[in-house]
């Protein structure tokens, strides 16, 4: 992936790791347009960042995921870069849920809403002399936190699809990477006050720094994630799963 001269779209791009990259990756010489679902974030973002730009989107809402598609191909052509960010995490009881609210949210949101949002725009980007999906996973995709249990379902749903799409585009010009994220500060379950969350503007230097790679690696990890990224690998699986969720029983 070069990293400047792109037109980008970033979803989720208002908070947390989403601005992160949206603003890092402004800085880097790109069109960058950040969509989500709360407009007065995404102001507030494009406000701190001149010439950044926002598009609204809500990834729960199905019917409006193809038309949405549609209209940003046609307001920004050169398009060429789709980062699929956006994600909500909620803990859930399983003995006590009344209804599945929260578990069709959180799938429709981080599972539903790339594949469906990918599936939208991958006429366009294919029409662009190089291209590149970027799908956000987690370091939980591979070691689940289990009081988030439908969050890192679809995590590793996630890494499943993105390996499946890069194998069935590997004959075209679209480039698909996933990025791993481990425990960073943001506002996902309290992250932001967490003294033991990875500072975000420490992440974002190392991923900007990963990218940078040439060819870039079709998984982004941080030193902070490969624990768990490599946990099966390297046989460490069932400690580490214990380690991360004791105490929380």
């Amino acid at each position: 992936m070069k990293l400047s001269g792109n037109t980008i779209l970033i979803t989720g791009g208002g908070s947390g790791i989403g601005r992160g990259l949206a603003e890092a990756l402004h800085r880097a010489g790109n069109q960058v347009v950040i969509a989500g679902r709360r407009q007065k974030v995404l102001e507030q973002t494009v406000a701190a960042n001149p010439g950044m730009q926002f598009a609204l989107l809500d990834l729960q809402i199905a019917g409006d995921i193809e038309r949405y598609g549609k209209e940003i191909s046609l307001r920004f052509p050169s398009l060429n870069v789709l980062i699929n960010n956006a994600g909500i995490m909620r803990a859930e009881k399983v003995e006590e849920q009344n209804g599945l609210a929260d578990a069709e949210a959180i799938i429709a949101t981080n599972l539903l809403g790339p594949i469906r949002l990918t599936a939208a725009l991958l006429p366009h980007l294919r029409k662009q002399a190089a291209a590149t999906i970027m799908n956000v996973s987690s370091g939980l995709a591979f070691v689940p936190l289990m009081i988030t249990p439908t969050y890192c379902a679809t995590k590793a749903a996630i890494h499943s699809y993105t390996q499946s799409l890069r194998f069935q585009l590997k004959k075209t010009k679209i480039e698909v990477l996933e990025l791993i994220p481990p425990y960073v500060a943001t506002d996902l379950m309290g992250g932001k006050s967490d003294p033991r969350a990875m500072p975000l503007d420490k992440y974002i230097a190392e991923v900007m720094d990963i990218l940078k790679m040439q060819p870039t690696p079709a998984e982004i990890c941080v030193d902070n994630v490969k624990r768990l990224r490599l946990a099966a690998e390297c046989g460490n699986y069932e400690s580490i799963l214990q380690g991360l969720n004791s105490g929380l029983g």
